[in-house]
């Protein structure tokens, strides 16, 4: 089993930047990746970024260039910059745990919310 916690969430201005943490207790050698979501009032939850193990990483459109996704140990991190109040939602990690090669699943954080706003 694989448990996860965020922390770093907060209220920002526009333009600001916050730092996302993300701790992984458990099984973290299973971990084949992590990554971010999140989920505003009314929306679906959307993929933000991920890291794979070999350290390749993607990025939705909507935060490409501002946003940057890093992993040490058993952490993984979500530096935001140049914040937009549209980027207001609940962040949540997530980590991809494989237990067979025939199966993974996906183990979730409680969130972290964030708020841009003047």
């Amino acid at each position: 089993q694989v448990g996860l916690v965020e922390s770093g969430g907060g209220l920002v201005q526009p333009g600001g930047s916050l730092r996302l943490s993300c701790a992984a207790s458990g099984s973290i050698s299973s971990i084949s990746a992590m990554g971010w979501h999140r989920q505003a009032p009314g929306k679906e939850r959307e993929l933000v970024a991920y890291i794979i193990g070999g350290g390749n990483t993607n990025y939705a459109d909507s935060v490409k260039g501002r946003f940057s996704i890093s992993r040490e140990n058993a952490a993984v991190y979500l530096q935001m910059n140049s914040l937009k109040p549209e980027d207001t939602a609940v962040y949540y990690c997530n980590a991809r745990v494989r237990v067979a090669a025939w199966y993974e699943y996906d183990s979730w954080g409680q969130g972290t919310q964030v708020t841009v706003s003047s």
